[in-house]
């Protein structure tokens, strides 16, 4: 590491003003700061400052381990579903990890060439320095997305996201949408076709010739996406060799299913990093999922045939989908997210109750946790001025109190 370090420093004169490599001073900081914590101080001098290590770099690596057992446990069941359509009764451990990776890599690669080309682009043009929000959205695009979402549309979207959902409104810590939501929703709602629930969300191709590819033709619903042909009290989700998804399978996530959002138990090991190291808000964590336990008791009380989601039990509303990792990795971003405190359990716990009523009551469009998250990253700047707002009315009123009796 010191050699490193030492060549760093050697090179870095030619990246200073008057330097041959001076127009990418961006780029090389960027690395610099990735790598190595900075050791510049703020200005101006004398002034008091508060420092430690925890850098809003530090920060991104902190959500991407704890992205991690969802990414790891996304390559496995990838693996897993394309050997249950092919019809395997076995299944080899490390054949099944290969397969998933192999089939994310291309999409992860993609979105961080073209997410961090254009952050990088923007802010040599800018001359300022290249910011890291991006280390996090580039590996959460790819897991909350079909495992084979053509590579052309995945940087369509995401060059749509970066340039006009982030760069335009100012870059990191400005933009007023999740912009790993807004890629979703850019391939959801241009290419409907391609992001309706059925045979994409199983891998069905040999990913630079690995493995055995499936028929053509070949469907696999999840189970959110059965849920809209059926009708009647009984729902029978099933999985891709034909056995009920019960609670417990849900769960653990092996169903069919966007790449990192079927695990409910890896998303829970990644909550309680993030908690415990103060990255996310509990109070927004919790609220969510206490609206959509209020929301799916209330639409299982009032079930009706007209609307088969409904029969859900609440429980089952948490765990399939993406609604828990929407609660723990997509509702908890510090810049999207409601920032006042009796705001965060506003802002969750609607996200919640609209995420069901979404996905319970409009048949055509099975999931709703992407829009609940980003409609309410909408509204976050409102619910938080008018908790501001109530909180300046109610001392107002004891100040004025106070000064009567006195």
């Amino acid at each position: 590491m010191a050699s490193l370090r030492n060549y760093l420093d050697k090179i870095r004169p030619n990246f200073e003003p008057g330097g041959k490599l001076h127009a990418l001073h961006s780029v090389y900081d960027g690395f610099e700061t990735f790598l190595y914590t900075p050791r510049t101080t703020s200005a101006p001098a004398g002034a008091v400052h508060i420092h430690d290590s925890i850098d809003s770099k530090r920060t991104m690596i902190i959500v991407v381990l704890a992205l991690l057992p969802c990414f790891l446990f996304g390559m496995y069941n990838t693996g897993y579903q394309h050997w249950l359509a092919l019809g395997a009764t076995s299944f080899p451990f490390w054949e099944l990890m290969i397969y998933g990776f192999l089939t994310i890599l291309p999409r992860v690669a993609v979105a961080y060439i073209v997410g961090l080309g254009i952050e990088f682009t923007f802010a040599q043009i800018k001359h300022e320095e290249i910011q890291e929000g991006f280390l996090v959205t580039g590996i959460i695009v790819p897991m909350i997305c079909p495992a084979e979402v053509p590579l052309w549309m995945l940087a369509v979207a995401v060059a749509f996201a970066v340039i006009f959902a982030k760069e335009v409104f100012g870059g990191t810590g400005y933009n007023v949408l999740n912009i790993a939501l807004v890629t979703r929703a850019f391939l959801f709602f241009a290419y409907p076709a391609q992001m309706s629930g059925d045979k994409v969300y199983v891998a069905t191709g040999t990913p630079f010739g690995y493995g055995t590819a499936l028929p053509d033709g070949f469907t696999g619903a999840t189970p959110l996406g059965q849920i809209a042909t059926q009708s009647g009290p009984s729902l029978e989700l099933l999985g891709l060799d034909g056995k009920i998804i019960d609670t417990w399978q849900a769960f653990l996530g092996l169903i069919p299913g966007s790449f990192g959002e079927t695990s409910t138990l890896c998303i829970l090991i990644g909550a309680i990093l993030l908690l415990a190291t103060g990255i996310a808000s509990w109070r927004v964590m919790l609220s969510v999922f206490a609206g959509g336990l209020f929301m799916g008791w209330i639409a299982n009380t009032f079930a009706s045939p007209v609307y088969p989601a409904s029969y859900l039990n609440p429980l089952d509303q948490l765990l399939l989908g993406g609604f828990a990792f929407a609660a723990v990795f997509m509702a908890t971003d510090p810049v999207t997210a409601a920032r006042t405190t009796t705001g965060k359990y506003i802002y969750g716990f609607l996200i919640g109750v609209i995420a069901v009523i979404i996905r319970t009551y409009n048949n055509g469009y099975p999931e709703g946790a992407m829009l609940a998250v980003l409609l309410m990253n909408c509204f976050a700047p409102l619910i938080d001025y008018c908790v501001v707002q109530a909180n300046m009315r109610r001392r107002q009123a004891r100040l004025t109190s106070k000064t009567a009796r006195q």
